[in-house]
């Protein structure tokens, strides 16, 4: 056997999990993932139970690829056995003129484009189908019927142990670095000995997460990467058999400052939601892995306004970090020059496509190509590609 690794990936988490299942799906005998805490560690984006998995984005390029995300997660459910995605619906919720009812009719535009099924609601539609919730007269939705809740810590946990069984081998050891060949890699890994051991593949794949800053010099990769501390919070409820799967769904509702996310109980005794990009925006080593009582009284008090039957006690407080290019879209390409290398980065929304994103780096790196359309992805983007590209963390209409 050639010394040496055919396939490394950096990540363990929720994407590098998946690629590593399908890079053993796609018949890779030597793959190695490195990941500084080991798999199935607490301290990543895949921590907490629940993310919302939904069709609605205000780009094709986001729906369009759904179709696919939902078989990925179909497959992963029947090998393992175990159930990944709830299906709830998902309610998008929004006031008549504003920032938010725009993004909504974008959305809508980009499922019309696409064929997908969403009824439209009124203010009166939503109280009939949803009493659980108030809301001003001037409120306008949309209901999407294939919207759910993905298990992340079951998906992460299903990825590693079928990846496990088919030969790939995991290990616990922070990347310092990564230095590029014409067609191989050398990956530099800090041991526990305090020393520095560099481990060589063919082929590369980095999904990293919020921890990628310091190898992108090494990547050749010039975009501004932001991170953002983000929190959730669990409360508790005297009414939480109003708030079950198979009567409430996931939502979002787009405010006029502010965008909340939220979902049934799932996970804990309790509802759970969050408020998206809070803009704490942080270096890598200030993140906490504790959240604060401040942010949970703001989420308190969102759900004594709309959805008072589960404003209860603070149950926990979860943390996660959002790492974004400018843009706050995705990163899913080859590096110029280095089809070898393959990269990705989830901008803080990707834990629905986690399992796809996988099989598409697994294809990249053993194909050389996937049938999926990531062009809206790709490392030659101005965002991506500029680095005094302007941020502004909006994804493009459709």
């Amino acid at each position: 056997m050639p010394k040496g690794y055919s396939h490394i990936v950096v990540g363990a988490g929720s994407v590098g999990s998946a690629a590593a299942y399908w890079l053993g799906q796609r018949g890779a005998e030597r793959v190695l993932v490195l990941d500084r805490f080991g798999p199935l560690h607490p301290f990543g984006s895949f921590g907490d139970h629940s993310r919302i998995i939904r069709r609605v984005y205000p780009s094709t390029a986001y729906s369009g690829l759904t179709d696919a995300m939902y078989e990925a997660w179909a497959h992963v459910e029947r090998e393992s056995g175990l159930p990944l995605v709830t299906t709830t619906g998902g309610l998008d919720l929004a006031e008549e003129g504003t920032a938010g009812h725009a993004h909504i009719d974008n959305c809508r535009r980009a499922l019309d484009e696409l064929g997908f099924a969403y009824d439209p609601l009124t203010a009166d539609d939503i109280r009939e189908r949803f009493p659980q919730w108030r809301v001003s007269d001037g409120t306008l939705g949309i209901f999407q019927p294939d919207a759910g809740v993905l298990d992340i810590r079951r998906a992460v946990s299903a990825h590693t142990s079928l990846a496990q069984a088919s030969g790939v081998e995991f290990r616990t050891g922070a990347v310092e670095g990564v230095e590029l060949a014409a067609d191989s890699v050398g990956v530099r890994v800090a041991t526990p000995d305090g020393t520095t051991e560099t481990l060589r593949a063919d082929r590369l794949i980095v999904a990293a997460g919020s921890w990628m800053g310091p190898l992108m010099s090494d990547l050749g990769l010039r975009f501004t990467l932001t991170l953002s501390q983000e929190q959730v919070s669990y409360f508790s409820s005297g009414h939480l058999s109003a708030f079950t799967p198979d009567r409430h769904p996931v939502w979002i509702y787009h405010g006029r400052q502010d965008t909340y996310y939220g979902f049934p109980v799932y996970g804990e005794a309790a509802t759970k939601l969050g408020r998206d990009m809070r803009g704490r925006f942080i270096e890598s080593a200030d993140r906490v892995f504790e959240g604060d009582d401040a942010e949970g009284e703001l989420l308190a008090a969102f759900l004594r306004e709309h959805l008072p039957e589960s404003a209860g006690p603070v149950l926990a407080h979860r943390t996660c970090v959002y790492d974004m290019p400018p843009d706050r879209g995705f990163v899913l390409d080859t590096l110029p020059g280095h089809p070898h290398v393959a990269v990705f980065n989830g901008a803080g929304h990707a834990a629905k496509f986690a399992g796809l994103a996988g099989r598409i780096l697994a294809d990249l790196q053993t194909a050389g190509a996937t049938p999926h359309p990531i062009g809206a992805f790709s490392l030659a983007r101005p965002a991506v590609s500029d680095p005094d590209h302007p941020i502004t963390f909006k994804l493009d209409s459709p």
